[in-house]
This record gives C-alpha cells, structure tokens and sequence, in this order.
C-alpha cells in the first residue's frame, strides 16, 4: 500500500505546494490551523482540485493534471472521516455503518456486526445520533469507514470536538482498532500530543509547504527548522551565530554557549532551540560555564511542577539587543527542587546542558 503525493493550487493566502511518499500505516501531517493541512487531504480524496501536479494511490493514478485524469471521490475508494464526523442524523447507527458498503443484506448485516463489537458499540444499533455522546458518534464513523474497507483513510482532526479525558481515552481505542487496519493512514491535526501517540510518519507544514518529513520520533527529537522544533514542542527558540567551532552566541537571549564537542566546520545555523525539561534553574548564581544569571518573570503552577519564565540579564553596550532584558525563555522545575525565592521577581542561576541545544 503506497500513496505518492506532489500538487500545488493556488490558495487565498499561499500556494500549497505538498510533495511526499509513504507507504503503509499512519502519516501525522502537523501545522497550525490554516496552514494547507487540511486542504491537502481533501485534495486526495478528490474533494477539491489541485492547479497541477499528480496523485498515484496503491500504483493507481487517480490524478494527473498533465493526463487530464481526476477521479471522482466515488471512484478513488477513500475513506475520509470529517471533524464533526458527518453521520446522517435521519439514520440509526446501524444504517449509518452500511452507507456506501456493498453485498447483499445479509453480508451487510454481518459486516455491521463485526464493525460493532470492534467498536464496542452493541446495544447502540437502533440509535440516532443525536442520541450518542461525542465519542460514541466518533467510533460510528469510524465504524462506517472501516466497514467500506477503503485504499486510504484520511482522518481530519477527528479530536478536535471532544475534551482532553475523552481524547485520550479514543487516542488509546482508535490505535487499537486501526491495528487491524493494515493500509495507509493521514491524520492531520494541530495536537503534537495526537501525532506523537498515533503516527509512525510525520510531516509538518507552514504556509502550504512541508517543512519536514521523517519517523515520527526523529521529527520531534531532531527538528531542522524553527517552525517544526515549535510544532513539535519547543517553545525556547533564538536567532543564534556560530563565533568559532566551540563557541554559539544565542543573540535574542544575550547568551553565548561554550559547546562541549567541536562543531561541524561546515554546519550552517542559523537557530538554536533548547527545550525545557533540559534548563537547570538553581537557587545560587555561579560563575560556572553556560549559567547565566535571570529574572524570573513568572511562575506558572502544576500539580507537579513549575513552569517558569525567565529573562537574562541585559549588557550595556553599543548592541541594541543588549540594552534590555532579552526574549524570555520557558523552564521547568520539580516541586521536590524548588526553594521559597523561586517568586517573580527574584533572580537565580540557569545552566544550560549544551548537548541539549538544537542546532536549527
């Protein structure tokens, strides 16, 4: 099972312009809302019309704009499962399952209670879904989805409507169920969390164009632009400037690392991100390599940890950037390791591990 991907349309505000390959199981396209996703998968399923460009699903052209071909939706066998998931609100969940499935009745019948047990929706045949809490609609969807059996499955922020305990609980259901699902899957969303959980592939996008495209853990561990080390959870970011091959100066902080191995001789960077759970804030300022004297700005409460926001200290100096307090940057610290000072306001030490650093 395949899916080869490269279009482009023109859209109100950017070109989309998405080119990518994958193979069987589950793609995460990540991006903030607006950012082409969405238009991307309505493009594969037929629903809106790239400019140019090509569509081959399972070795099956279903889009040439050269070829003149474009399959209608009908004729592409995909599986699309909308955010307000689209059930017909004058059909009972079991006749919502059977919309599109061919056979006979009794195949039909069989088939639907399959999809029911697999669901975990018994009982429920006779309901409409007006009836149905928010998950129970989600999993007929699902359901009416699987039991088409499609090429593809595309699945457009199908969290997006529930609260955060319902959507962890489906998160763990709907990666179960999908197990038996042994084709390609895209699911676009906004929710690093989503993508991280359910995606063996994930691609992150900014403005119509894809930014990066890789295994899941490394686009998140080691992301390569700005945008994509923001989307995937990393909220510290600063312009930064190679001065030799140990030393990095991170101008929007007013900092500058002394690195604990060389750095590549041709390594362009032109950012640096360093995530949270990796600063060390410390009661004492040091003179100590990599730590820096900050002002805490705020302190943001969890149940089991801080969240505190800092700024290092200004330098008096021809630099516009030094006469102030720089960006602010995100640390965190267990409530076993925090003091009474830990008040905006007050000052104390952050020591940075630079085998931490993101080079962007």
């Amino acid at each position: 099972m395949s899916l080869q991907v490269k279009i482009r349309k023109k859209l109100k505000d950017f070109m989309l312009e998405v080119e990518f390959q994958t193979e069987s199981g589950m793609l995460g396209i990540l991006g903030a809302s607006g950012c082409g996703k969405s238009m991307t998968l309505k493009s594969i399923a037929g629903l809106i019309t790239p400019d140019e460009g090509k569509i081959v699903l399972n070795g099956k052209v279903v889009f040439d704009s050269d070829k003149k071909i474009n399959l209608p939706p009908q004729k592409r066998k995909v599986g699309y499962l909308f955010q307000n998931y689209a059930l017909f609100p004058n059909m009972t969940v079991e006749q919502n399952i059977m919309t599109g499935m061919m056979g006979s009745k009794q195949e039909k019948q069989k088939k639907v209670k399959e999809m029911m047990e697999l669901l975990k929706l018994e009982g429920l045949e006779k309901q409409y879904p007006m009836r149905l809490s928010g998950g129970q609609q989600q999993r007929v969807a699902l359901a009416r989805l699987l039991a088409y059996d499609p090429e593809i499955m595309l699945l457009d922020e199908p969290f997006s409507a529930l609260d955060s305990y319902l959507k962890e609980q489906l998160q763990m259901q709907l990666k179960e169920i999908l197990s038996y699902y042994d084709k390609t899957i895209l699911m676009v969303s906004h929710d690093r969390s989503e993508i991280y959980r359910l995606s063996d592939q994930t691609m992150t996008m900014k403005a119509g164009q894809v930014l990066q495209f890789g295994k899941t853990k490394e686009v998140f561990f080691l992301p390569k632009d700005p945008v994509t080390a923001r989307l995937t959870g990393c909220r510290n970011l600063s312009i930064a400037n190679k001065i030799d091959d140990f030393h990095i100066e991170a101008i929007e902080w007013g900092m500058v690392f002394e690195m604990k191995e060389k750095i590549e001789k041709d390594r362009e960077i032109k950012s640096i991100g360093i995530h949270e759970r990796e600063l060390q804030l410390q009661e004492h300022i040091t003179e100590n390599t990599n730590c820096f004297e900050v002002m805490i700005v705020d302190v943001l409460e969890e149940p089991y940890e801080y969240h505190v926001l800092v700024k290092t200290k200004g330098v008096e100096s021809e630099n516009k950037l030094d006469k102030r307090w720089k960006e602010e940057i995100w640390c965190s610290v267990k409530k076993e390791e925090a003091w009474e000072g830990l008040k905006k306001g007050s000052f104390c030490c952050l020591c940075v591990d630079t085998a931490s650093i993101l080079f962007l």
